[in-house]
Formats: structure tokens, C-alpha cells, sequence
């Protein structure tokens, strides 16, 4: 195997979904080297498609030069409630209806918004009912505990 592994990288439905930190690191951190490398080590888990929460299509020709589908919703700040966020929802759907789609969604880091929007997407999708399933889900997921502002972003079940 090649390449190298994403920051943070874990599958949230094995093979389907996968999260990260933003390919090649964040802010003075990037480097075009480790964002190919990484890319190289996506493409061998399987992943062929990106949704990237940035505020900006940063990596985003990086992304469509090694074939992989761009998707762009930015979530600039910490959104306030579920209904902010019901976008990001609404393009992994699509993202994941795609035949074969193994979908990388990205943050410049793992917080708690990223981790709030991936508990309420396990609450839309249905593949969990209870929101405090989906919260407990995620920490496990990512490893690290989730706080209030990522907590206001999962949707009621029903």
C-alpha cells in the first residue's frame, strides 16, 4: 500500500462514508506533497468522492484531477441549529445515492460541528433513530467527545 493516511480519517458506515481532517493539512500545516500522497491512499481505500465543508474550493482541482466527484458546502463557522445544515444533509444523499459512491466529507479539522453534522446525517439518513444513539456513535467514531454546539445539529428522529 501507498500513499499516506488523512488526519483523522475513520469510516462512518464502512466502505460508504468516510471523515477527515482537510487533505494535506489545514492553514500553514498544508503541503501540496502530503495532499497528493493522501489522495493516493484514498483512492486505494476505495474513496471517489469528496464533500468538502470549507468556505472556500480549496484542493478542489487537486481532487477532480485524480477523478474524484467535488462537492462543496461550506460551513463557515459553527451553525446554530439543525436547519443550517440540512444542505450538508441534503448533498450526502445525493453524494452516497451515486452507484458505488465511497464518499470523504472534510473539515480543516475534526470539531464539533463536523461531528454534530455527521451524528444528525446518521439521524436523516434513518440509520439511527435515537439522537443520543447517533452522539454516542460519532465520539466513538472519531474519538473525542462532542459539545453542545455539535449537539444542536442533530435532528429529532420522526
Amino acid at each position: 500500500m501507498s500513499g499516506l493516511e488523512p488526519r483523522g480519517f475513520r469510516w462512518v458506515i464502512a466502505g460508504r462514508l468516510a471523515v477527515s481532517e482537510r487533505i494535506g493539512g489545514y492553514g500553514f500545516q498544508h503541503r501540496r506533497v502530503r495532499r497528493e500522497e493522501e489522495i493516493v491512499w484514498l483512492k486505494e481505500q476505495g474513496i471517489n468522492s469528496v464533500v468538502s465543508l470549507l468556505a472556500s474550493n480549496q484542493n478542489r482541482a487537486a481532487y477532480e484531477t485524480a477523478g474524484f466527484a467535488f462537492r462543496s458546502v461550506p460551513v463557515d463557522g459553527d451553525p446554530e441549529e439543525v436547519e443550517e445544515v440540512e444542505v450538508v444533509f441534503s448533498t450526502l444523499d445525493e453524494a452516497l445515492g451515486e452507484p458505488g459512491a465511497s464518499v470523504l466529507m472534510h473539515r480543516d479539522i475534526i470539531d464539533d460541528t463536523l461531528s454534530g453534522i455527521l451524528a444528525g446525517y446518521l439521524v436523516h439518513s434513518g440509520m439511527v433513530q435515537d439522537p443520543i444513539v447517533a452522539t454516542s456513535v460519532i465520539q466513538e467514531i472519531v474519538g473525542r467527545p462532542m459539545g453542545p454546539a455539535g449537539r444542536r445539529l442533530i435532528p429529532t428522529a420522526g
